[in-house]
């Protein structure tokens, strides 16, 4: 694989990091500023923000740039962002901080998700992609507790700083090994044009449903496991390090099963995993079957997102995609907010922590049969091309230019 493509994987290695750190470091970040933990945690909700807003905007404007320009200036202002975070002198400032650095999120991961498709051969386009999002898994195995040890150990500002050194580190392989024709600048109007096409809104519901049951879950994984299963409190990082190993596991496995079986793989992901979470409904009061369960549908669940991603981009049929590309990193973040939602409100109702699995069980169903209208969509579309796709010619032509260097 091209070496650009470690610089890909590191910068989401750094964004991961810098998104999901704060829930480690909320009661150093507000004895140090001063402020309440709730306070501090709407810093969550602002780095959300930010994502939302800048995924289509930032993505927009850069797609007059070549892939390799725009990710280079997504990631100066992720940078300057964990600069500005690190050196904030008082909260207002680093919710400031926190919303520019989130700008670059969405988009980075659409527009890199492009480009790395765009470095491999086209067979091998869904497990390019895979490579470079599991360093976003890989944030939350090793990113995450380091930088929570540093700000108990040390100071929550060490953590945005060295964040920022990561950018730095990933502009600078972006600028060595990224070639300049991983991809092509395009135009606003024939972005745009991309969502006219069914199949791309088909890919995100299965996106925005499909992965609701995976945040409806994980969402409360904590409270299922201590409630529940009577697992010990100093259980649950382990757990959850564990968790986050099978999703690096199950992100690069499907990359590869995503290349061979497409949206079969996506299908088979999600009916995987009602089952597994039926199972883990059923058996959560016992704690290994429950620890086993969790992680294995954890890496079931993260095997589909890669192959989503590229079919959407597929799915545009027009040169360049990072429009929709993007947007699918937003359907992403409402699979984050609807199964959060669904989940709180079973809940709410007094239902209970198994809950939660059930409805989790239910939206990855929903999920499968939304997949199941989209791979007919698809057959459908195979039968009739649309003129305006990329022709595999232009592909191998960029593909023999970056294997050339």
């Amino acid at each position: 694989m091209p070496r650009a493509l470690l610089a890909l994987s590191i910068g989401a290695f750094g964004i991961g990091t810098t998104e999901f750190v704060v829930m480690g470091m909320l009661p150093q970040i507000a004895d140090g500023l001063d402020v309440s933990v709730s306070a501090v945690g709407l810093l969550i909700s602002a780095y959300a923000v930010g994502v939302v807003v800048g995924a289509p905007t930032l993505t927009a404007l850069g797609v007059r740039f070549t892939p390799k320009q725009t990710l280079v200036g997504l990631m100066a202002v992720f940078v300057v962002g964990n600069v500005l975070s690190a050196l904030a002198p008082t909260y207002g400032l680093l919710v400031v901080a926190r919303v520019v650095t989130a700008l670059a999120h969405g988009s980075f991961f659409g527009v890199g998700a492009v480009a790395a498709r765009r470095l491999v051969p086209r067979e091998k386009a869904t497990q390019a992609i895979s490579l470079m999002f599991a360093g976003l898994t890989v944030a939350n195995v090793v990113g995450v507790p380091l930088g929570t040890f540093v700000a108990q150990q040390a100071s929550w500002r060490l953590v945005p700083a060295a964040c920022a050194a990561i950018g730095l580190v990933t502009i600078a392989g972006l600028l060595a090994w990224m070639p300049a024709v991983a991809g092509e600048a395009t135009d606003l109007r024939s972005e745009l044009r991309a969502f006219r096409r069914r199949q791309v809104w088909m890919v995100l519901g299965v996106t925005m449903i499909g992965f609701a049951a995976l945040f409806a879950v994980y969402s409360y994984v904590s409270p299922i496991l201590t409630e529940l299963g009577g697992l010990p409190e100093a259980w649950v990082t382990p757990v959850l390090a564990l968790f986050g190993i099978g999703t690096t596991v199950g992100m690069l496995a499907g990359g590869r099963f995503g290349d061979r079986f497409g949206l079969r793989a996506v299908l088979g992901s999600l009916v995987v995993s009602a089952v597994l979470l039926a199972a883990f409904a059923l058996t959560a009061r016992t704690q290994v079957a429950a620890v086993v369960l969790l992680v294995l549908f954890g890496a079931v669940s993260f095997a589909a997102g890669p192959v989503v991603q590229n079919k959407v981009i597929e799915a545009a049929r027009v040169r360049g995609g990072s429009l929709v590309s993007a947007a699918n990193q937003g359907a992403f973040n409402v699979a984050n907010a609807l199964g959060a939602a669904l989940g709180a409100a079973v809940l709410t109702a007094g239902q209970g922590y198994t809950a939660p699995i059930w409805v989790g069980a239910v939206l990855a169903l929903a999920g499968a049969a939304l997949c199941s209208v989209a791979l007919r969509t698809e057959r459908a579309d195979a039968a009739s091309p649309d003129p305006v796709v990329a022709d595999v010619d232009v592909w191998e032509r960029e593909t023999a230019c970056v294997t050339a260097r």
